[in-house]
């Protein structure tokens, strides 16, 4: 049955930053476990907003008003406590962002540290080879793991901050434009990374990049103004859009 519930549901989901302006505009929609969920849209259309709302990164600002729902395995996440959603959701931002004061191997670790989880040593061991693994850095790094995670690569410190991200075994990942600040080298080996880390873990993708989104999404939202015009699989979207709205946007005509 648990496979069967979406992991994610957005119910009538609304952000506002004054009463005046309503960034996210009543967003229902149900996001399937283990897929790579696409958010699209012109600047300013709402999806990074709607995206950190899943995270609580709004309460961190009291002008930002959040209502409606958001279900995470059912449980509405807008009344849970910060800490506890953010162990579950994980986030990834536009930018690389190691701590800089702070080793690589340390990064990996910091979402213990910050929410007060003391490991063995044996433990954080296993942690950081595990996470480093999963995102393919433990070769590259296993032998310098006491060097700050700004002594990367653009490109190695987006996978850092995936495998920071990761370590905390949550159930959603989070991605901002992921790749937006990475060459294309990079930016490949990320998409083929969230290619297999979606078997784990449910990954939702804000990107301007529309052939990202037909590469590694297998589900598709396109927001326009605040509001969810479309969603559904991505090749159905890309070949059929439904709303004219949908079609100017994947052929160019809106930016």
């Amino acid at each position: 049955m648990e496979s069967l519930r979406p992991i994610l549901e957005f119910k009538n989901t609304c952000v506002s930053y004054t009463r005046q302006t309503m960034a996210v505009k009543n967003v229902s929609a149900q996001i399937e476990r283990n897929a790579i969920t696409a958010i699209m849209g012109p600047s300013g259309c709402g999806k990074s907003t709607l995206l950190r709302a899943v995270n609580l990164m709004h309460n961190l600002y009291p002008n930002i008003r959040v209502e409606g729902e958001i279900l995470l395995n059912g449980e509405n996440i807008l009344s849970m406590e910060p800490i506890n959603v953010r162990r579950r959701v994980g986030m990834v931002f536009q930018r690389p962002t190691p701590f800089p004061t702070m080793s690589i191997y340390d990064n990996v670790l910091a979402g213990f540290s910050l929410n007060g989880i003391r490991l063995s040593k044996t433990d954080r061991d296993a942690t950081v080879e595990r996470c480093l693994k999963s995102v393919a850095l433990w070769d590259e790094v296993k032998d310098v793991l006491n060097k700050k995670g700004t002594f990367l690569s653009g490109g190695q410190q987006q996978r850092l901050c995936i495998a920071r991200a990761l370590a905390m075994k949550p159930e959603v990942l989070l991605m901002d434009e992921p790749t937006s600040a990475l060459d294309p080298i990079a930016t490949k080996h990320i998409e083929e990374l969230l290619l297999e880390l979606h078997k784990d873990v449910t990954i939702l993708i804000v990107t301007h990049n529309m052939g990202q989104a037909k590469r590694i999404s297998s589900k598709s939202m396109f927001m326009y103004l605040g509001e969810l015009v479309e969603y559904g699989d991505t090749e159905v979207l890309f070949t059929n859009p439904k709303d004219e709205r949908t079609k100017s946007y994947l052929t160019g005509k809106m930016g």
